[in-house]
């Protein structure tokens, strides 16, 4: 290991903290009244360019839409103002944000990542980074063993917490004081929690990242990405990106996602409460191996979420090893009558999986099973119906599922493609 102490990164302060709470910024950061018309909801702005008043001299703020757009500043301005961050970027899609990140790091850089990561974001770490230089190591113990994986190449370290789909945490707070020492940025994806739950700048981080997609659009109608962040050079190292690659989302996309967000702290609280009932009834039957959900005081890590969620929250999502292996999985997830069976997460509608077969597919088995995600493991992504119905719903493809899977060995084949988060 090589000491990088004479390049120290200083954690940016964070933006002022807000006068107001969480639900009320949701509601109107970055949501100003059209002073012409008095409207109080946003227009979508579909003009792809702006009229200037001389050569180089626009009437306001916007040249052309790909550069920036009315509907998606303000989306930006309402991202920032939930992640407690100066500055926010929106891309097309959370892979894209990704990318984004990614591209700004020089050929022959080193990026430290946690093992049980997304399996779009294996894929772009192991597919297309490593094209084009940058090197990533992955680790199952971040906390644990960062210090002896740093080199001198190193510029980021990558963070998902909770994990996808294993559930498990990180103390962003811990990896950020190792990785500072050295001069290197800390990145957060947040996609699990949302804004509301956690605020991993708050905690050292250098950038919070989402994939919009899920909880804070919450209504699975919009691919997009965004990235936070306090730092006025990452600013302009990433916004000029965001210009030069132009994965950005639609004015349209931008306007759906802000509306979302309105009512992401209810429908996070819901999630909560739907998945906490829905681990606990899970938890006590006798058809499960184990569950992973950091809301459970069973959790390894629920030290960590008592001290980085809101209240401790827990999110909504979890997941859980269902006896009968890999067949059993599959009935229970065709069983379900209130959970749909289909990749994503965070939308109003509760949704189920096999990780193995369909998020996380593209991913060896080998390394797979090294971080907890085997054939038997059923990811959940709890919606916001009524909890007592979800927790009926799972407790009967649960009975079904292991009876039907010891009768006939279960069934082949898998479902789903390879892309959804």
């Amino acid at each position: 290991m090589t000491a990088h102490s004479d390049h120290p990164i200083t954690t940016p302060p964070r933006a002022p903290s807000p006068v107001h709470g969480f639900g009320t910024l949701a509601v109107h950061a970055g949501s100003p009244h059209d002073p012409s018309t008095g409207a109080v909801i946003e227009a979508i702005s579909l003009s792809t360019t702006f009229e200037q008043t001389a050569v180089g001299r626009p009437v306001g703020e916007f040249e052309y839409s790909r550069s920036s757009n009315p509907n998606r500043a303000n989306f930006e301005a309402m991202v920032a103002a939930l992640e407690h961050a100066k500055h926010a970027l929106a891309f097309s899609s959370g892979s894209a944000t990704t990318a984004n990140i990614l591209q700004s790091l020089a050929a022959g850089s080193h990026v430290i990542s946690v093992s049980d990561v997304y399996g779009g974001t294996h894929r772009y770490f192991t597919q297309v980074a490593k094209a084009h230089g940058v090197k990533v190591t992955f680790t199952p113990e971040i906390e644990v063993d960062i210090r002896e994986h740093i080199t001198e190449a190193t510029k980021l370290v990558w963070i998902e917490t909770p994990s996808n789909p294993t559930l498990r945490l990180v103390d962003i707070r811990a990896v950020a004081t190792a990785a500072h020492e050295h001069g290197i940025l800390v990145v957060v994806d947040n996609t699990f929690l949302s804004p509301y739950v956690q605020n991993p700048l708050d905690h050292g981080a250098d950038i919070v990242v989402h994939s919009v997609t899920k909880y804070i659009n919450g209504h699975s109608d919009v691919v997009m990405g965004v990235a936070a962040f306090n730092s006025d050079d990452l600013h302009k190292r990433l916004s000029f990106l965001q210009n030069a690659i132009g994965a950005i989302p639609s004015a349209f996309d931008s306007w759906l996602a802000h509306r979302g967000a309105k009512t992401l702290h209810l429908r996070a609280r819901e999630a909560t409460v739907n998945a906490t009932a829905v681990a606990h009834a899970l938890e006590a039957s006798p058809h499960v191996i184990a569950v992973n959900y950091p809301g459970l005081d069973s959790h390894p890590h629920r030290a960590i979420a008592l001290k980085q969620h809101r209240n401790g929250m827990g999110g909504g999502m979890l997941s859980f090893r269902i006896r009968g292996g890999h067949a059993a999985a599959e009935r229970f997830c065709q069983l379900t009558k209130i959970f749909t069976l289909a990749e994503s997460l965070g939308g109003v509608e509760s949704l189920v999986e096999v990780p193995s077969s369909m998020t996380h597919a593209g991913i060896p088995k080998e390394q797979r099973e090294a971080v907890g995600v085997f054939d038997d493991l059923v990811r959940i992504s709890c919606g916001v119906e009524d909890a007592e119905d979800l927790k009926q719903d799972v407790l009967q493809a649960l009975e079904l599922a292991v009876a039907e899977s010891a009768k006939t060995n279960g069934v082949n084949g898998t479902n789903g493609a390879t892309n959804g988060f």
